[in-house]
């Protein structure tokens, strides 16, 4: 798609691209949500590191600490969640995001997560004729969340509009077959949890880790995460592993998701995990749980991977895609809690006490 481009970004022609030279690129975010800035920070650290030069629009309160000093930043709005709410309502907004995208005169535009601002941003920016690359992470609603209907009609305008789409699930690009090969990239979720300061030691982190007798249940406190089903089948793991212990570590209210009393071996760290702390947890954890009944992809996976940690997920989504039954992990069926119990207490017996690359 960046071999060759001739694009015009203010009405004047812009020369043929050839293959090797820098790409201008222009990220798009208007939201502040921490993940989709981790997501957003790795796809621009990685262009940086290959040579592009690096643009950044985004919210005022976006978290800095993401993203290289070389990434050009600028901040035209100041937004307070992931925009499909009455919060979203500012005026104005769309055209000083437009502005700030069209001073850049990027070579691309890829909005990289949600916002019902992208929609209009888009179509402005077509009309300059300027490609515009859209990933999309929910083809469908997630589990308790309050903008179904409009979720489904903001995704047909972005695909009806961008030229090119980005998901991160083979199953995904197969519903989305009928654009073409050409405008649709399956692109795997590769990136840790942390903030580019931490870049040259990753390393050294990785070679450092052990298998404490705990389950780690890391991110956000969410309705479709599965912390019922978790919670219910850790009683059964517990009467033949009473060493073990099941740590959940996020932001979120967990009394909204469960109202009884925690089961035995169970600790919460309920607060958004910063850098230090993560890696601590992922070091010493003896695997990590997704048990999640409406995920899409998640980028936890490749990380346990990265700490040589084993998974369980559930086979929601495309989290299937990222584990290889029997080898890296274990797949249960959504909702199961006996499944999930069954699972925990075989890869608690495999643990070992240390390792070694």
């Amino acid at each position: 798609m960046f071999r060759r481009m001739s694009v015009t970004g203010t009405g004047d022609h812009k020369p043929e691209r050839m293959s090797d030279d820098p790409i201008r690129i222009a990220y798009v975010l208007l939201s502040p949500t921490f993940g989709m800035h981790q997501y957003t920070a790795d796809l621009a650290n990685r262009m940086v590191a290959a040579g592009h030069i690096v643009h950044l629009v985004t919210t005022s309160n976006y978290p800095t600490d993401r993203y290289l000093p070389t990434v050009e930043v600028s901040t035209p709005v100041e937004t307070l969640d992931a925009g499909f709410s009455l919060n979203a309502v500012q005026v104005g907004a769309v055209e000083r995001t437009v502005r700030a995208i069209l001073d850049i005169e990027p070579d691309v535009v890829h909005l990289t997560g949600p916002h019902v601002w992208n929609v209009p941003v888009m179509y402005r920016l077509k009309g300059r004729r300027l490609p515009i690359v859209h990933s999309i992470h929910d083809l469908d609603p997630h589990q308790g969340s309050h903008y179904g209907d409009l979720l489904h009609i903001w995704n047909q305008a972005v695909l009806r509009g961008a030229n090119h789409i980005v998901v991160h699930g083979r199953q995904y690009l197969e519903r989305l077959h009928h654009l073409g090969p050409d405008r649709v990239t399956c692109m795997p979720l590769l990136h840790l949890f942390v903030g580019c300061s931490w870049i040259d030691q990753l390393e050294s982190l990785a070679d450092d880790v052990a298998y404490e007798p705990f389950v780690l249940f890391f991110g956000r406190l969410a309705p479709y995460k599965g912390l019922p089903e978790l919670l219910r089948a850790w009683p059964k793991v517990m009467q033949e592993r009473s060493e073990a212990s099941l740590v959940l570590a996020g932001p979120g209210t967990l009394d909204r998701l469960w109202q009884e009393r925690l089961p035995a071996g169970v600790k919460v760290i309920n607060h958004l995990i910063l850098d230090e702390e993560a890696l601590d947890l992922f070091r010493r954890c003896a695997l990590l749980v997704l048990p999640y009944t409406g995920a899409t992809q998640s980028a936890l996976i490749p990380a346990a991977y990265f700490f040589r940690k084993p998974v369980i997920s559930t086979r929601s989504g495309a989290l299937a895609e990222y584990v290889q039954e029997g080898n890296t992990g274990w797949l249960v069926p959504p909702g199961e809690s006996d499944a999930l119990a069954d699972a925990l207490l075989e890869a608690l017996e495999g643990i070992p006490t240390e390792c070694s690359r």
